[in-house]
């Protein structure tokens, strides 16, 4: 390898980033678009739920407790005349629950151990119905210690839960969901830009020309690997700067182990987006591949949004081939844990050892001939 002619093929590749727009979008346009969509429009947070309440006899103590649902941020109360008008809302979806308190509510909620309040939730989403199912119970356990304090009166609960929540004490999703997305944007980044440009070359009759040039084949894959490694690591720091600093989301590790976690896995995206450009030598074909090989398997195996935990014993193993899996529990442990080395370990040396299969294959694969 001489370092006059890798020097010269990232001139080359420099310049052809600079007059293809698609390849400053991709690594700088599309991180902001995807953070800001995620960001700001997925939450998985339950906000400001619609809820129907029916008060079969209006007293005091039903006018405080609808006065509780109302001051939470997580119901939008609308009060209904009758049982049956609630329903009709539920069905339309303009409700997502319904609280009946009863006639017999203000003696009922004087006893311990009575139900006096019949509350009935759209179970379309089962996750949203257990949040409503949490969020009506713990507002009704904070009214029931508000008006006996007010009141005078010895509240007995039978448990009474302390919690100590860690890591994400705001219990935020999108502190959750932007390391996550991090990752999926540096999977973007690396395998969709290599397997573009690469065809791209056989595509337009250039890679002939790099070929019937005494230049080796690992110094035209170094070549084309670090300009853009230097794009996609000025990305990763930009949508750092974002996630800090835009949407608030604490980075509680060492930001030198952070991009040195992001350099790895960066590499092992660039070698699965050469390997796709080495076997596919269409620059469309190369596109659906990568977005189907990597985009997919990082979105919806990596623990991004799904846990993995929760998943068929069979899909938790094909997981571990998803590169971007590890990366997204070191992320989160950097950002919201810290530098956890039991986590960022084991994970280093399982994204490690795929970056080496995907590089090797690539070096493999690519030879200096047009067969």
């Amino acid at each position: 390898m001489k370092m006059m002619r890798l020097t010269g093929l990232m001139r080359k590749e420099v310049y052809e980033i600079v007059r293809d727009p698609s390849s400053i979008a991709i690594a700088f346009v599309l991180p902001v678009v995807l953070l800001l969509i995620f960001g700001y429009g997925v939450s998985l947070d339950a906000r400001h739920i619609q809820v129907a309440e029916v008060v079969d006899h209006p007293t005091q103590r039903t006018a405080s407790f609808l006065a509780e649902l109302e001051r939470s941020t997580w119901f939008s109360p609308t009060l209904y005349g009758d049982q049956a008008s609630a329903q009709q809302a539920m069905l339309q979806g303009k409700a997502d629950a319904i609280v009946w308190l009863r006639s017999d509510f203000t003696r009922l909620s004087y006893r311990s151990g009575s139900a006096p309040i019949h509350l009935m939730v759209d179970g379309v989403d089962a996750n949203q119905a257990r949040l409503i199912e949490n969020y009506v119970t713990g507002t009704w356990l904070l009214w029931q210690q508000q008006e006996a304090t007010r009141e005078g009166v010895h509240l007995t609960v039978p448990v009474v839960a302390d919690m100590r929540v860690w890591f994400n004490p705001s219990l935020r999703s999108r502190d959750y969901l932007i390391p996550g997305l991090i990752a999926i944007i540096m999977t973007l980044i690396g395998a969709l830009l290599t397997a573009l440009v690469v065809a791209r070359e056989w595509e337009r009759g250039t890679m002939e020309g790099i070929m019937v040039t005494p230049v080796a084949r690992t110094e035209i894959l170094l070549g084309k690997l670090i300009p853009y490694f230097m794009m996609g690591m000025g990305g990763m720091a930009m949508s750092t700067l974002m996630a800090v600093f835009l949407f608030g989301v604490p980075l509680r590790g060492s930001v030198l182990v952070l991009f040195g976690i992001a350099a790895l896995f960066l590499l092992t995206a660039l070698g699965m987006g050469l390997v796709i450009s080495v076997l596919a030598r269409n620059q469309f074909v190369a596109a659906m591949v990568a977005i189907i090989t990597t985009f997919l398997p990082a979105f919806i195996l990596s623990g991004f949004i799904f846990d993995i935990s929760s998943m068929p014993k069979m899909i938790r193993g094909m997981s571990h081939i998803v590169a971007a899996r590890y990366f997204v529990a070191m992320l989160q442990s950097s950002f919201l844990a810290g530098d956890v080395w039991s986590v960022i370990l084991p994970n280093i040396f399982g994204l490690g050892v795929l970056c080496v299969v995907f590089l090797s294959i690539a070096l493999l694969r690519f030879h200096k001939r047009l067969d």
